[in-house]
């Protein structure tokens, strides 16, 4: 059930012709001269000029991201901190109060 089945070659029926005679051709050599083509322009591609001014202006434009980044960051931390701190205040006013509220029964 699982063995492959190889089929056998079937002989060939009807007229077998036998193979055709090949004559060997003989190759001459010419001189054919190759054509010249004109030689393709390479296409410029613009590059760019690193001055120092641009140099400076690239570097100011990288220290102002990145110091405006770390102020952003900075005061968002410090604002879940703030509020952090402020949730645990009011927790312990409230756990007092319910406590000295449980005291005075």
């Amino acid at each position: 059930m699982f063995r492959p089945k190889i089929p056998t070659m079937p002989t060939p029926t009807g007229l077998v012709s036998p193979p055709a005679a090949v004559r060997p051709t003989v190759v001459e050599p010419t001189t054919v001269e190759p054509v010249q083509t004109p030689p393709v322009p390479v296409a410029q591609r613009p590059t760019v000029q690193i001055t120092p001014g641009t140099a400076l202006a690239v570097i100011g434009a990288g220290t102002a991201v990145v110091l405006v980044v770390g102020t952003v960051l900075v005061s968002m931390l410090l604002a879940t901190a703030v509020t952090a701190a402020s949730v645990a205040v009011c927790a312990v006013v409230v756990r007092s109060l319910i406590a000295s509220s449980a005291k005075r029964r």
